[in-house]
């Protein structure tokens, strides 16, 4: 069936709700349109769903929601009666249609006899992973689109260990998603799956969150500190008009930090999100609001969380004002922070384990090197960081002591399995009444590292590429650059090539091909004579494509961001960015 005849068989579909009907009418002459809503199904895979919330089969409708929720509940069935007795876990968000889809999958997952442990007010993500193994269910699933602009919505399924489904168990479900049929006329009351009478519904309320409040207050190492001097320390926080609000502020409260100021514009859920282009810490521009607050209030320090909260951004007070801390710097600070903190107070253990991405900073791994801490890699996504969570867990190899990725997500206690902005929250600001009271300012302390270990610098390029063409374009250039490999990049040498696709690693020299240690995915990283890199991949949850580039320097800051720019122009001159 073409994408024209599916999009008529939506207009004409019966049980079409007012709005979509609505909205299909609307594009009627507007072909492109109709194309890139109605050339493919949405995309379900290790993220879920994710994508404009709108009708068509490529856009998160009831619809589309429906169908996966059928597919999972087949997925959860064909495991047997104990995990359908164990039951999934669902969360949402304060997003558009949140809650309804959120109630969507809830009555699906029921009626096959599937038990369902659902919040009864919108929760952050981390919150969910808590969950699952607090109370000992089989999955979950939270209604989010994380940091994305008002315009999306998705759902992120996560597996009985409390992390985001990885590879192997997405290609399952998305199997079963594929098997459920007709989108439009699929009955979901029907028992063409399992049915064994329905299954019970048990709500969340303040329990959950006390008991993981008591495993964020045990991560803190100064708690004498913090009940002694806690309110010296100003704190200014807005949760972008999502979950954050009440867990954030009482989670500090309860761990002494009462000096806290909310701001109000942004404090209350809102699926406009009218403050901010989009509700995502890792831009300086949602702080406008913050800063005006915190410079009345003479604050230390700004936090922001996402709408989900599970991604948080920090301000902190300088001498010259307030500074925004980049991924990379904040990951860099806290790791320093909780390893120097629990080796002064005896508490390494002798298998410590440090998780982070492959795009993200190498300063990491020699902060961690120091402390004999041994540093392990993933693929980009922090279920891979939870995938090697449960691995340490199960096979006793190792202790995780720290974990985080360059896009602002980080994570210290192993009682949630995703990033978590919540506890990190707690963490960030004894870690800044810590140096505070020592005189010193997080920038301080950051050239210290830089000093110590050397001055790394790192930048984000992405380019957006809307809809079927963009797509296609963005696996046109990453062929391509397959096709004719750089031996250089701004003037300096490449050691060697990663392509993650193929699984190889390419020395430039000497034609050497080692085998990668990671599962296969569409990226490519060249990494330069001086240790510098580039890598390039398509994003897994926006239509973008991303080039992150990092390179360091022994002496100075100057001379690792000079390096930056020769990477920048020349990564310019072999791909299209813009």
């Amino acid at each position: 069936m073409s994408y024209m005849q599916e999009y008529y068989r939506w207009l004409a579909h019966g049980d079409m709700s007012t709005e979509l009907k609505e909205e299909l009418e609307h594009i009627r002459s507007l072909p492109a349109e109709i194309e890139d809503r109605f050339h493919k199904e949405l995309e379900f895979g290790t993220a879920g769903l994710r994508g404009l919330i709108g009708a068509g089969t490529n856009r998160m409708n009831r619809y589309t929601v429906r169908k996966a929720a059928l597919g999972f509940a087949q997925y959860i069935c064909r495991q047997g009666e104990a995990a359908k007795r164990q039951g999934v876990v669902i969360a949402y968000d304060s997003r558009l249609n949140s809650y309804s889809f959120a109630d969507e999958i809830k009555q699906i997952l029921v009626q096959r006899g599937i038990s369902v442990w659902f919040f009864q007010e919108l929760a952050p993500t981390p919150l969910l992973s808590f969950a699952i193994r607090y109370y000992g269910a089989f999955a979950g699933i939270v209604v989010t689109a994380s940091h994305n602009p008002p315009e999306y919505n998705g759902l992120k399924v996560y597996t009985q260990y409390g992390g985001q489904m990885t590879d192997h168990i997405a290609s399952e479900v998305y199997r079963d998603i594929q098997q459920v049929g007709d989108t439009l006329v699929m009955d979901t009351s029907s028992d063409w799956l399992c049915s064994s009478g329905r299954g019970e519904i048990r709500m969340i309320g303040d329990e959950l969150f006390a008991a993981y409040g008591v495993q964020v207050e045990r991560l803190l190492v100064q708690r004498q500190l913090i009940e002694s001097a806690g309110d010296e320390l100003c704190i200014v926080y807005t949760p972008l008009h999502g979950t954050g609000k009440k867990v954030v502020r009482q989670l500090l409260a309860n761990s002494g930090f009462r000096n806290v100021h909310l701001v109000s514009e942004q404090a209350e859920p809102d699926s406009r999100f009218p403050t901010v282009m989009a509700p995502n810490p890792e831009d300086p521009a949602v702080f406008e609001s913050a800063l005006r607050l915190a410079q009345e209030k003479q604050a230390d320090l700004v936090i922001a969380t996402d709408p989900d909260a599970d991604r948080l951004g920090v301000m902190v007070k300088t001498g010259d004002g307030f500074r925004m801390l980049n991924g990379n710097q904040l990951g860099v600070l806290l790791l320093h922070y909780r390893l120097d903190q629990l080796s002064e107070k005896g508490q390494l253990p002798s298998n410590g384990r440090f998780i982070k991405t492959i795009v993200t900073s190498d300063l990491g791994e020699k902060i961690a090197n120091k402390y004999k801490v041994v540093t392990e890699n993933t693929l980009t996504g922090f279920k891979y960081i939870g995938e090697k969570m449960e691995a340490y867990e199960q096979e006793g190899t190792g202790r995780f002591l720290f974990g985080y990725e360059e896009s602002f997500g980080y994570l210290a206690g192993d009682f949630v399995r995703d990033k978590d902005a919540v506890q990190i929250a707690a963490i960030v600001a004894e870690m800044v009444l810590v140096y505070k009271r020592a005189g010193k300012h997080l920038f301080r302390v950051l050239e210290e590292i830089y000093v110590e270990f050397g001055y790394y610098t790192e930048e984000l390029l992405s380019v957006t590429l809307l809809g079927k063409q963009g797509q296609e374009l963005i696996q046109e250039q990453l062929a391509a650059l397959r096709q004719n490999l750089p031996t250089e990049i701004g003037g300096i040498q490449v050691r060697l090539v990663e392509d993650y696709k193929t699984g190889q690693r390419i020395n430039r020299k000497t034609s050497e091909m080692t085998k990668l240690p990671l599962p296969p995915s569409n990226v490519i990283k060249l990494i330069m004579v001086d240790g510098s890199w580039l890598t390039i991949r398509p994003s897994g949850t926006e239509p973008k494509m991303k080039v992150y580039l990092s390179a360091n320097a022994a002496q100075s800051e100057q001379d690792a961001n000079e390096k930056l720019q020769r990477l920048k122009a020349g990564i310019k001159q072999l791909i299209r960015l813009t």
